[in-house]
């Protein structure tokens, strides 16, 4: 049996030797790829086992927080005198110990005996109206206060306000 290779089966052959090589090429990309990827695995590890080096972001801007420490004062029963005098040195105080938020109860006035003195002032007779407004005049208070607010229905609601004081280690007089 003698046979003989066509022209077109040497040129198939010679296809398929030409596509080995390209095919090696191919390898050497795969390789390429792969010691690629193993410098990746290699820069992850080294990242990950050197702690020293990584910044921890969160502890980073905790210091700028100010934890929210209140405090809360109950005027039922004072006159407007004691309740004006207690409230600028509970304020004072607070302020000297950091604290951030004041509770102020002063009830809604509705049992006040003053109501019905005809020479006094309705709203300015019932401490809900005038420990704001005092502590609103008192320029020593307003610079260490940073704004009243009126107390969400669990701190009192409308018998109740609310006083945020000034960081103590950032006031400037």
């Amino acid at each position: 049996m003698n046979k003989k290779i066509s022209d077109k089966d040497k040129n198939d052959w010679e296809n398929f030797l030409n596509n080995k090589q390209k095919i090696s090429s191919k390898d050497s990309l795969r390789d390429k790829i792969q010691k690629k990827t193993n410098k990746n695995k290699d820069d992850w590890e080294n990242f990950l086992n050197n702690k020293d080096k990584i910044p921890d972001k969160d502890f980073d801007q905790k210091k700028n927080i100010r934890f929210e420490k209140i405090k809360k004062i109950d005027l039922h029963g004072y006159t407007i005198e004691e309740a004006n005098r207690t409230i600028e040195q509970f304020i004072i105080k607070s302020f000297d110990e950091n604290i951030t938020k004041i509770i102020v109860i002063t009830g809604k006035g509705l049992r006040s005996k003053n109501v019905g003195n005809p020479y006094l002032s309705k709203d300015l007779s019932i401490l809900k109206y005038s420990v704001p407004e005092f502590i609103k005049k008192n320029s020593c208070l307003a610079r260490l206060i940073i704004e009243t607010a009126d107390a969400k229905i669990e701190d009192g609601g409308g018998g109740a306000f609310y006083i945020f004081l000034k960081n103590k280690n950032k006031f400037k007089e």
